[in-house]
């Protein structure tokens, strides 16, 4: 088993390097319904552990993409965007994700983005920077696991002829 709460691992998937990604993340909300680094020293923190999880991911997707990784995953447990969540109680959405795990997903390029958390959400959404994100929660997507087709990155000396590859 590996851990990857602000780290990254490569895979090698029938000769591609898949590169993985991870933190469990943490809440703080979405745009314009956000909490902010204000007020009482908790409140402070709560959005500065955010924050930290969320550089973590990107210097772990920086990471596999200077190791060449020709796809890159982020995984998380919190939410990185609100669409996912569509079918909890809106009320508790700055406690299921953050939006500050989407823009390191989006800065770093990563392919997908997949979490859980979320049991009453769906399975389908997007980030503003048009990567998209998985709820693999199981009551969400009903069961053990999905796959994914994800497009590779062909290097131009690579002989790789982008063979579709598969994440559970």
């Amino acid at each position: 088993m590996t851990v990857l709460e602000g780290r990254g691992t490569v895979l090698d998937i029938g000769g591609v390097p898949v590169g993985v990604a991870g933190t469990k993340g943490f809440g703080g909300g979405f745009a314009g319904r956000s909490g902010g680094e204000f007020g009482e020293p908790e409140m402070k923190e709560f959005i500065r552990y955010t924050r930290r999880c969320a550089e973590g991911l990107r210097r772990s997707l920086d990471e596999l993409k200077e190791h060449g990784c020709a796809v890159r995953i982020a995984l998380t447990h919190f939410a990185p965007v609100p669409d996912t969540l569509a079918g909890e109680p809106p009320e508790i959405f700055p406690f299921l994700g953050s939006y500050l795990l989407a823009e390191a997903v989006d800065e770093s390029g990563a392919d997908l983005a997949v979490h859980g958390h979320a049991h009453l959400g769906t399975e389908h959404g997007m980030t503003s920077g048009g990567v998209r994100v998985r709820n693999v929660a199981q009551p969400v997507i009903g069961r053990a696991f999905a796959v994914y087709h994800l497009p590779v990155r062909v290097a131009a000396d690579s002989t790789t002829d982008g063979i579709p590859v598969a994440a559970e």
